[in-house]
């Protein structure tokens, strides 16, 4: 990263750290006025980007993930009290790259963690969802890390999730589905191939 980019990026971190207290940031109380696109990305992978150049550095993309917010019409910011800015998600801005499994049948909790160490528990709170690409005819899986941000499972994790998947009724027709915390996240109007099938 070119040593004037790495300056500015930096600063910003340094405004953030102010902003923000130890953990997530309250940033869903925050009503700063809105300062533009300064050339924040996230790429399909979950790597940050600054004006093009990666942000390398794990500790300043944990730091901007306790800032980010999703809005209503979908767009992500990062949000502190004095100021909000566009970052621009090219699918969901963080993934979850680790599962683990305590229990079995009703009693199952899912515990997954994220590229930014994020600790989520799939539950009522934390929905599993499953989005179908019609491109290429595959499943996008997904878990609420919080607010409107979501983590998709990377794709050993979705093949782990696999294992766990069961077979259910769903309108009179055979449909699959995963129990988390006495929850059950019904993956509907799915086939078994299109299940099956992992869209990156």
């Amino acid at each position: 990263m070119p040593a004037d980019v790495a300056s500015q990026i930096q600063g910003l971190g340094d405004l953030i750290r102010e902003a923000s207290s130890r953990g997530t940031a309250p940033v869903d109380q925050w009503d700063p006025p809105y300062c533009g696109d300064i050339g924040l990305e996230i790429d399909a992978q979950g790597d940050w980007y600054y004006q093009n150049s990666v942000i390398s550095r794990h500790a300043l993309v944990k730091l901007f993930a306790r800032v980010l917010r999703c809005e209503k019409d979908g767009k992500h910011y990062l949000v502190t009290p004095s100021e909000k800015v566009d970052v621009a998600v090219a699918d969901a801005p963080f993934l979850a790259v680790e599962m683990q499994v305590d229990g079995s049948g009703a009693d199952q909790r899912l515990t997954f963690r994220t590229n930014i160490d994020d600790i989520v528990v799939a539950d009522a709170d934390h929905p599993l969802l499953f989005r179908e690409e019609k491109r290429s005819g595959g499943l996008k899986p997904y878990v609420r890390v919080r607010g409107r941000l979501y983590a998709r499972l990377t794709r050993s994790v979705y093949f782990d999730l696999v294992e766990l998947v069961e077979t259910t009724e769903v309108s009179d027709q055979d449909g699959f589905s995963v129990v988390s915390c006495g929850t059950t996240f019904p993956i509907v109007d799915c086939d078994a191939d299109t299940f099956f099938k992992f869209d990156v």
